[in-house]
């Protein structure tokens, strides 16, 4: 099946899709916040690039969208293009595992939470992160 729109629009639409400061991202932001926790975002310089990072508690956090990083509940295959995007999410999830697999071995606390999830319950979510934050 073939895509209902050009391939010039259907690249503009996938520049469009953001990888910092997603909303969920900033939800997560603001909580914690009120929890006077403050933690780096983006942090580019961490293996992986955690969407947040408190490295003196040596915690990162990744929040996984379902599409991008192949949710067994929520994640599906677009019509077209079937075997690059299977290609895709299969190489996030392989990196998503090295980098998990990176965090316990230098022993870090790696958290992961995915989309659906922060969106059903984002008092859970910060409950978590704070736990990990102050060593609970």
């Amino acid at each position: 099946m073939t895509d209902h729109v050009s391939a010039e629009t259907r690249s503009k639409i996938m520049r469009a899709v953001k990888s910092k400061k997603t909303g969920l991202e900033e939800k997560i932001a603001a909580n914690l916040r009120k929890r006077g926790i403050h933690m780096r975002r983006n942090v580019n310089s961490l293996f992986g690039k955690p969407d947040f990072a408190l490295k003196g508690k040596k915690v990162v956090v990744f929040i996984d969208s379902c599409f991008w990083h192949g949710c067994e509940s929520h994640s599906h295959l677009p019509k077209s293009n079937i075997e690059f995007w299977s290609r895709k999410i299969k190489r996030n999830r392989q990196r998503d595992s090295a980098v998990n697999e990176y965090y316990k071995s230098v022993g870090w606390k790696i958290l992961r939470f995915w989309q659906h999830d922060i969106k059903a319950n984002i008092d859970e979510v910060i409950n978590t992160i704070c736990r990990a934050v102050n060593d609970e």
